[in-house]
């Protein structure tokens, strides 16, 4: 296949998704993804030369196309300028992503990085084979501190009927995140939370009378505990909820889970897959688009070139999973039901030797170089243990209560 055919291709994956797009919209975004799984890099003066030597144009003409994609109105020529709201994008993303997805678990990160003293990225990903696909984000100035209450929502309003109501979905974040309208506003959608806490904190197993130390739960290395019951002493904190505790091997300290999920349908190892969301921040970096060696300083146009790099990630994942999966070469760890507090049984870990994102590049340029039809790619994500159908809440009508 040519590499014009190639481009052709995408280029038509791309519009299909998003529909709403107009038409020079969608091409840019197909070209700037293009662009940089050509160039391995997300920066304009990367991307750019890749493109014009494919389309035979002039270096300017499409560097300036490129540029125009994350301006705003107001900076672009023309008469029908138009700035893109990267928020209308959220939902047919993830609806993209749902349409090779196998399986109906859907495990998903609430995470947040850095870019120096410029910008914090509010990311939502789904995480897929020891790497992560953004499907949602938000950048603020990484010198101011306001609340991050409502963007959380926000994103997470994005998705609002968007997932299928028989897929089971996982919200995984690290204690950092940890807030009681987090947990709610989470369950307001109809998923289940999973998100780790600290120490420091009390739990009170249904049927006792007294507050426990969260630190008595899994007090050993090897130990777990799980259980349903009421989390925090102090009223305005308390949550019915249910408590995964875990203390692993390799770790200085166990995790504590709280879920809505009840305790025989839920294992605190899952946390282990939140993991997975710094490696998608490390593809975005240094690890794949050097997205660290940017010189924007507006977070909006930033979030805008965001979307281009989610693109091009979630072609590459795609393509590489399916290289993989074929091979069998990395599983998820057995994960067992558990109740009563019991010693864990030791497991040698196991490595990838190639990332799913290294993968994909490489199937996809080989194929560029050898002439066949570019892979288009799937998702299949590695085994989850068959644990019965969980009871499906009903979501609320709106999460506006849970700002309060």
């Amino acid at each position: 296949m040519s590499r014009r055919r190639a481009w052709y291709r995408w280029t038509d994956q791309v519009t299909s998704a998003f529909p709403h797009l107009s038409k020079p919209q969608a091409t840019v975004l197909a070209l700037w993804s293009f662009g940089m799984v050509l160039a391995r890099s997300c920066a304009l003066t990367s991307v750019a030369p890749f493109r014009a030597r494919l389309l035979g144009q002039k270096r300017n003409t499409v560097q300036q196309r490129l540029r125009e994609f994350y301006q705003e109105a107001s900076a672009k020529t023309g008469n029908r300028r138009r700035a893109l709201d990267v928020t209308t994008c959220f939902a047919p993303l993830l609806r993209w992503l749902l349409r090779s997805w196998t399986g109906r678990q859907l495990p998903r990160a609430l995470d947040a990085t850095t870019l120096g003293t410029r910008f914090v990225v509010l990311a939502i990903s789904v995480v897929y084979r020891g790497t992560a696909i953004p499907i949602a984000w938000k950048l603020v100035p990484a010198r101011a501190k306001p609340s991050w209450q409502e963007p959380w929502l926000e994103l997470l309003r994005s998705f609002q009927g968007v997932v299928p109501s028989d897929y089971q979905v996982v919200m995984l974040a690290d204690r950092g995140l940890w807030a009681k309208w987090l947990f709610e506003g989470i369950q307001a959608l109809g998923w289940h939370p999973f998100l780790r806490i600290n120490l420091g904190g009390s739990f009170r197993p249904s049927g006792w009378a007294k507050f426990r130390s969260l630190k008595g739960f899994a007090p050993q290395l090897g130990m777990r505990w799980s259980g349903r019951g009421t989390a925090f002493a102090t009223k305005t904190a308390r949550l019915d909820c249910t408590l995964l505790a875990y203390w692993g091997e390799g770790h200085a300290e166990p995790w504590l889970i709280l879920t809505d999920l009840p305790p025989a349908y839920g294992e605190a190892r899952w946390y282990g897959l939140r993991a997975w969301i710094a490696q998608g921040f490390k593809d975005s970096k240094r690890g794949g688009w050097q997205w660290q060696h940017t010189r924007m300083t507006d977070p909006a146009r930033a979030e805008r070139l965001w979307l281009a790099l989610a693109v091009a990630t979630l072609w590459l994942v795609r393509v590489g999973g399916e290289a993989e999966a074929p091979a069998a070469a990395v599983e998820l760890p057995e994960l067992r039901l558990f109740g009563e507090t019991t010693t864990a049984r030791p497991q040698a870990p196991r490595w990838r030797r190639v990332s799913v994102f290294r993968r994909g590049w490489i199937e996809i340029v080989v194929a560029l170089l050898a002439q066949r039809p570019v892979p288009l790619g799937r998702l299949e994500p590695e085994s989850w243990p068959e644990l019965p159908e969980v009871p499906t809440p009903a979501p609320a009508s709106a999460l506006r209560e849970h700002a309060a």
